[in-house]
């Protein structure tokens, strides 16, 4: 079986990791989208907000399934069997940043694969950071975002 992990904090999930994912979907039996829980972040929204968000996105497609975990990544791979990591890739820049990571865990775990999924040009300029600033600022961030995020979030007054 072949059992991917695309990591992140997906805080919130974007359209832009949607379409990875979405786009993912004929390359594995089946896709983890695995929420880092990193202690060096202040999230805006919990990781259970988060799962659940991931939860109904995907609610029709089995072979997609929400978690969260702590530590590397490399370890949670281990723990689920997973042999594949899935990244998107925006900007040059990204792969650059992303490389080094991948050849990180290729040492820690030469069985785990990294793969690169370029972004749909409409969604280059979706990044979480971006949509957590026009949130916190009571902008319009539903060009961005799936429903079901922009359905929980609160209304702007």
């Amino acid at each position: 079986m072949r059992i991917c992990l695309f990591p992140g904090t997906f805080d919130p999930i974007t359209l832009g990791h949607v379409d990875i994912v979405n786009r993912a979907l004929p390359l594995f039996d089946k896709i983890i989208v695995g929420i880092g829980l990193n202690t060096s972040k202040a999230p805006m929204f919990t990781p259970e907000q988060r799962l659940l968000w991931i939860r109904e996105i995907f609610q029709d497609e089995p072979k997609v399934e929400g978690a969260s975990y702590e530590g590397l990544t490399v370890k949670f791979c281990q723990e689920i069997n997973a042999h594949f990591i899935l990244r998107g890739i925006r900007y040059v820049s990204d792969f650059e940043y992303e490389k080094t990571i991948a050849d990180a865990n290729r040492t820690l775990d030469n069985r785990i694969e990294t793969i690169f999924l370029t972004g749909e040009p409409k969604y280059t300029s979706v990044a979480s950071t971006i949509v957590r600033d026009i949130i916190r600022n009571n902008g319009d961030a539903s060009p961005f975002i799936p429903e079901a995020v922009f359905r929980s979030l609160p209304k702007i007054s």
